[in-house]
């Protein structure tokens, strides 16, 4: 019952309580007075409540202050606590730090699965090899879902365990064509294109172009996709030059910033972009999700006039989708533009 009174009060918004808002929040039906006073007695004890001498207190007994002061940092003192004891009882490679700026909440439901994680290691060490997060999920938990479907990649990245369980990523197979000429280069472009169109625009003239592969990214999928890509092109040369078309629209440039998330840098392939600003731009996005973060990160690739049309482009509501570069367009701009 400690733990859900410190937690209720942890996330109450304000530094004062009224000791009617403290039985709002505590209180139940089957809570008698006594016990319920018992509880902020020893909240006060423990310096986590002040009463405010200014309001009085009660005449009931036990007797209670009318209103209090909450001393948070108190609060998580205990909670600190609870996380060092941890810290010894716990396999040592699993980090703590994150827990100490979240909230308790946080840790209580994570604590049933760092202890499995800590049996795990302390019977079978850390792998030796690559399996699929399934795999895994079943011999850590015994549930193959829980690191895909349960938020158990965000877990084991809180506690630094992610690459040294050797997780295989699930995700769809990444789409894309090869080049072969280029293969045994030194250095690897890649182009990635959002839609269908423009990709089967620009597949059959590949070959005459010193891009390594055209990989169709299918909207948000190449988002997850992309994991794959190192596993499906194992190159003897790992150096590898990513660029992105996308829609110009608020949705492709998320998809574009997510994917630098994942394998940066992906950078914009600007001769495309820069030929649909020479294009009338087509209204109808105003219902897409308008991330400032994103936009400012795409747009420094631009020149400032360029920057300051596709802002205006954006925050009316207009877009360019990759259609408005007809095929014979899109292939003269890969033959014959500089890809630095």
């Amino acid at each position: 019952m400690k733990s859900i009174i410190i937690q209720k009060l942890l996330n109450y918004p304000k530094k004062t309580i009224t000791l009617e808002e403290l039985e709002t929040i505590i209180s139940n039906d089957m809570m008698s007075y006594d016990l319920f006073a018992n509880h902020i007695l020893a909240l006060e004890d423990e310096s986590v409540l002040e009463m405010i001498k200014t309001k009085g207190r009660n005449t009931r007994t036990p007797s209670l202050a009318y209103s209090y002061r909450i001393h948070k940092q108190q609060l998580k003192k205990d909670y600190h606590d609870e996380l060092k004891r941890y810290r010894l009882k716990l396999h040592r490679e699993i980090q703590l730090d994150s827990y100490f700026r979240l909230d308790p909440t946080q840790w209580q439901k994570d604590l049933p699965y760092l202890q499995s994680i800590h049996t795990y290691l302390q019977v079978n060490g850390f792998p030796d090899y690559k399996v699929p997060a399934p795999e895994r999920s079943v011999e850590l938990f015994g549930d193959e879902k829980w690191i895909t479907e349960g938020n158990g990649k965000e877990l084991l990245e809180r506690i630094g365990l992610w690459s040294k369980l050797k997780i295989m990523p699930v995700s769809d197979p990444l789409m894309f064509a090869i080049n072969p000429t280029t293969l045994s280069n030194l250095e690897h472009k890649h182009l990635i294109v959002e839609n269908k169109t423009t990709y089967q625009a620009l597949v059959e003239i590949l070959p005459e172009t010193d891009f390594t592969s055209l990989i169709y990214g299918s909207g948000n999928k190449i988002i997850k996709s992309i994991e794959q890509f190192e596993r499906q092109l194992p190159l003897p040369c790992r150096n590898d030059c990513f660029y992105y078309f996308g829609d110009l629209d608020r949705s492709g440039l998320f998809i574009w910033e997510r994917l630098n998330e994942k394998k940066p840098p992906i950078q914009p392939a600007l001769p495309f972009y820069r030929a649909c600003l020479t294009k009338p731009p087509i209204a109808g996005k105003t219902n897409q999700r308008l991330d400032a973060t994103s936009i400012e990160k795409f747009v420094m690739y631009f020149t400032d006039k360029e920057q300051a049309v596709i802002q205006s482009l954006l925050n009316s509501g207009h877009y360019y989708p990759q259609e408005v570069l007809k095929t014979r367009e899109l292939q003269h701009i890969w033959r014959h533009s500089e890809w630095n």
